[in-house]
């Protein structure tokens, strides 16, 4: 697909937008959204002709790029045929979307609930938790997110859950294995795993087994900074929750449907949880969609006994046809293995070389494609490039980074501290090196502010 130059038809769409649209996690008067014209594969454009290497695949969702033509198409059939029905019935797509899924979940999590996307699949897991149990707190991990509701935030442990923290979630919060930042002192990743099992279950017997429902982790956490869990220490969370009568809960709504280059990033750790939550790469995110896999212990509590939630939407036509033809895609086109070969073969070690030459980047982490460039002020001291939670003035470091991504042809998913190199599934070796030679050179704007 060629852009087509109209500067004054991004302008309308410009003007439209400021004047009506009011955008999430923002100050509404300090943005400046840009007008996209179009997208394909790993590529979007503006309506200057400006063209982008998406390294954000969205919000970490376009697995398989934007605008394939089989999705595409799945889309106008199903809705030439049955744009959409109530989810009480039996209907082609839907049945069909749970059984793909269901066949490449871990264990036998393989009763699919379905949600509008990863925030409700969180809520609803909670909820089903809290029933199976007859129990109400719910631990959550500092450093993680798990969406934008009202009980999804609350669980969230970045500082988009203060300003909705009514301390009255239910939610008690600990600290999981990082060893970059340790809050454990630890010096080796062995250190790091038995010292953050030890504080989780010490936390769990001072809050009292008895009134926890649920652990809720990601099993790699995404937005906070792409932590991979050290070996075993999902494996040492389910045998504490299987020891104390909890359900563990896995969010792999961004780590899921190939991003660690496996179906699910369970499978990178042998482990399987009691109720999984997904969304996002289900379908690429052309129509939204997620849902909670329910192990076979939890579906039976609702056997006889009616589960108390739904969802107008739940399962819609539309959006299961294209997670259909989305998982369909991703099977005959080797998607997954391609995130799996090139994240080792290209991704790490460009990212690795680039650690090398800057000394702005403190770490880099990953697997598959889904990896995270740590910024710093100081190697030595691993002093942050800018401060927590920095806004404004105090931000500008990263700011400047960001607009030297830009320049140079990428869009960047900044987070605090970090950029996140998160591309499409099935970006082609010579998309990612140009993805990784925009970093180098957008990196020399954060070189800047080093000591």
């Amino acid at each position: 697909m060629t852009p087509q130059i109209d500067p004054r038809a991004g302008a309308a769409v410009k003007a439209a937008d400021r004047a009506h649209v009011f955008h999430s996690w923002s100050a509404q008067e300090l943005i400046d959204p840009l007008a996209v014209a179009g997208a394909e594969g790993s590529y979007f454009w503006d309506y200057d002709g400006k063209r982008y290497l998406d390294l954000t695949s969205g919000l970490v969702y376009t697995n398989i790029g934007y605008q394939h033509p089989k999705v595409v198409a799945a889309i106008q059939e199903q809705a030439a045929k049955l744009t959409t029905f109530a989810p009480a019935f039996a209907i082609e797509s839907r049945s069909e979307a749970a059984r793909l899924i269901a066949e490449r979940t871990p264990g036998d999590l393989d009763k699919i609930f379905f949600t509008n996307g990863g925030a409700d699949a969180v809520e609803h897991a909670v909820r089903m938790a809290r029933l199976h149990t007859g129990r109400t707190k719910v631990l959550s991990a500092y450093r993680s997110y798990h969406g934008g509701t009202q009980q999804a935030v609350n669980l969230t442990g970045d500082p988009r859950r203060w300003a909705s923290d009514s301390a009255s979630a239910g939610v008690v919060r600990f600290w999981a294995p990082f060893l970059y930042r340790s809050r454990f002192y630890s010096e080796t990743e062995e250190q790091e795993c038995a010292r953050a099992l030890e504080h989780l279950e010490t936390t769990i017997r001072f809050e009292g087994p008895a009134t926890i429902a649920a652990i809720i982790l990601e099993t790699v956490p995404g937005t906070a900074g792409i932590m991979v869990p050290p070996p075993g220490y999902l494996a040492g969370v389910r045998e504490i929750c299987d020891r104390y009568g909890i359900v563990f809960v896995l969010d792999e709504v961004m780590a899921g449907f190939g991003r660690t280059g496996e179906w699910f990033a369970a499978d990178l750790f042998g482990v399987v949880p009691d109720l999984m939550t997904f969304a996002k790469g289900v379908n690429s995110g052309y129509v939204p969609l997620g849902g909670v896999a329910i192990s076979g212990a939890i579906a039976d509590t609702f056997g006889k006994r009616p589960y108390p939630g739904g969802l107008t939407y739940s399962g819609h036509p539309l959006a299961c046809a294209a997670a259909v033809a989305t998982i369909n895609v991703m099977a005959e086109e080797g998607v997954v293995e391609n995130a799996r070969t090139l994240g080792a073969s290209v991704v790490e070690p460009g990212l690795r070389e680039l650690a090398e030459r800057h000394p702005s980047v403190g770490e880099v982490r990953g697997v598959g494609m889904f990896w995270a460039v740590e910024l710093v002020k100081n190697r030595e001291t691993r002093e942050p490039l800018v401060p927590y939670n920095a806004a404004g003035e105090a931000n500008a470091p990263m700011a400047a980074f960001a607009a030297a991504a830009k320049k140079a042809g990428v869009w960047p998913f900044v987070n605090m501290n970090r950029t996140h190199f998160v591309p499409p599934l099935n970006a082609t070796e010579a998309e990612l090196k140009e993805g990784l030679a925009a970093l180098d050179a957008a990196l020399s704007a954060a070189d800047a502010h080093t000591d």
